[in-house]
């Protein structure tokens, strides 16, 4: 079915001791880009997370923001930096030598040293299970993105639908038109001979009529109708496509512009040139919904 590009999905759980929160995002783009912010120590874990997000978008840009808090307080540990209390020792027995000082050095004085013992959070090593959990969280909201973008997606293609209804109608007006077109196009450049000729400009007839009828022809616009008329049935066709379609839809728009163009320089009846118009208006509307189709 047709999806918007555009959507917003969170998720959170509890794992690991963290209470896990998880925003994903996305917005247009050409192809398919993700971004994923997340703890430092988390960082190991973003192939496996980039892959989850690409189960659920095929294109679009991607932000996904990570934030994990300790549901308790850390356990701490602390270390002794025993190079330095060798140091300090080393320097004492040097003072004592030195200048004949009796006293030792003792526990409590080595454990005033600055910077001789650190307290750091003792903090367990990324895991497997770390990396299930934190994809199991991302493919949640990953699922509410994509809900979301399939519901915009509906409106989108109901949107499109209607705007191909009208071209179908603009498209049945302008193959009524045509004739009367090219009739009035041949009987105008008749009447431009005749003048011409009233005026004492000798002609062949014979000549003068097949260049009226090499013009009439050009004017012909049958081909062009064909051909659109077969992009309606494509565009129909890719509405229900199961597959991403919105770079399908945007070049097919394309060729339908082309045809209308095409189509519009080949006439200058007034009523014609309307409905031309009228067509590539509604064309112009899709071209800009269809920027917003996966």
């Amino acid at each position: 079915m047709i999806c918007s590009m555009t959507g917003f999905g969170q998720a959170n759980r509890s794992f690991a001791g963290y209470n896990v929160f998880i925003d994903i995002k996305s917005v247009n783009h050409r192809y398919c880009e993700v971004s994923i912010r997340m703890p430092k120590e988390w960082a190991v874990f973003e192939d496996a997370l980039k892959k989850t997000v690409l189960q659920a978008v095929k294109r679009g840009r991607v932000d996904v923001f990570i934030t994990a808090e300790r549901e308790a307080a850390s356990p701490k540990g602390v270390t002794v930096n025993m190079e330095l209390a060798d140091a300090y020792l080393e320097a004492a027995q040097q003072l004592k030598q030195r200048y004949g000082f009796q006293e030792e050095l003792g526990l409590l004085d080595l454990l005033r040293i600055p910077d001789l013992l650190q307290v750091k959070e003792l903090r367990e090593e990324p895991d497997e299970a770390l990396e299930r959990e934190l994809c199991a969280c991302l493919r949640e909201a990953g699922e509410r993105l994509a809900t979301m973008r399939q519901r915009e997606g509906a409106f989108l293609a109901q949107d499109l639908r209607d705007r191909l209804q009208e071209l179908r109608r603009i498209h049945v007006a302008l193959e009524q038109l045509a004739p009367m077109a090219v009739h009035e196009y041949a009987a105008r450049m008749t009447s431009r001979i005749q003048a011409l000729m009233a005026d004492g400009l000798s002609a062949d007839e014979q000549r003068l009529a097949t260049e009226i009828a090499i013009f009439a022809d050009r004017a012909n616009v049958d081909e062009e109708l064909t051909r659109l008329r077969s992009h309606f049935g494509q565009c129909d066709a890719l509405l229900t496509d199961p597959e991403p379609v919105g770079r399908k839809l945007d070049f097919l728009i394309q060729e339908m512009n082309r045809e209308v163009n095409t189509i519009g320089s080949k006439s200058s009846h007034a009523e014609f040139a309307a409905k031309v118009i009228a067509m590539k208006a509604e064309l112009e509307k899709m071209r800009e919904q269809i920027q917003n189709i996966e």
